[in-house]
């Protein structure tokens, strides 16, 4: 083992540990804003994973999209509904957990087998010079269709968020046979503009 394979060793040993030491802090701190900002440790410890792989594009938008946009957005939605109530355990809250401990050893169990069944092999091919270049290839011509109909579902969602965030704005339907009212800004006083007129006259 030379000096480079060694550090990646290292590396992936302490991206590894971070990975699941901030997974635990998700599932296992009380307080919601602290399970946020793990969260956000997980999604980097990811990213550190990428760059180890090679996939220096992904290990951006992962770095971009997860920790600058999804998490954030989070963060935003848990302070801004601002519960200030304990919330009040169940009585039957033991099987919601044990059920949860079931499937989590599970996709544990199944996710372990397919590790230890799975005949890995050291590739010797060397890695693309341009990730960036590779990606978007294959974005537009073996992934078109998906690529696409993500965006319009990406659109979609954009359209209806606009939607929700100005209906308060919208003016209420009219009665047919009434007037419909139109929403217009109040004028500035005719006094002060004459002053500002003035003040600018003496200027």
């Amino acid at each position: 083992m030379n000096l480079a394979e060694g550090v990646q060793v290292v590396s992936f040993a302490i991206l590894a540990v971070m990975l699941i030491a901030t997974a635990l802090g998700v599932v296992l701190f009380d307080n919601v804003v602290y399970s946020a900002f793990t969260l956000a440790g997980v999604f980097a410890s990811i990213s550190g994973l990428y760059l180890l792989l090679n996939a220096d594009f992904v290990a951006a938008a992962q770095l971009l999209i997860y920790v600058g946009a999804v998490n954030v957005l989070i963060l935003f939605a848990i302070m801004l509904v601002n519960k200030r109530q304990a919330f009040t355990p169940f009585p039957t809250a033991w099987v919601r957990k044990a059920l949860t401990g079931v499937v989590s050893l599970g996709l544990f169990a199944l996710l372990s087998t397919m590790v230890l069944t799975t005949p890995w092999s050291l590739s010797t091919a060397t890695p693309p010079g341009n990730t960036i270049v590779l990606i978007g290839q294959h974005f537009f011509s073996d992934f078109l269709l998906p690529f696409e109909l993500a965006s319009v579902l990406l659109l979609m969602a954009m359209v209806g968020a606009i939607i929700l965030a100005r209906r308060e704005y919208l003016p209420e339907q009219v009665i047919s046979g009434e007037k419909q009212q139109v929403l217009t800004l109040p004028e500035r006083p005719r006094e002060l503009v004459s002053i500002g007129e003035s003040s600018r006259n003496i200027q």
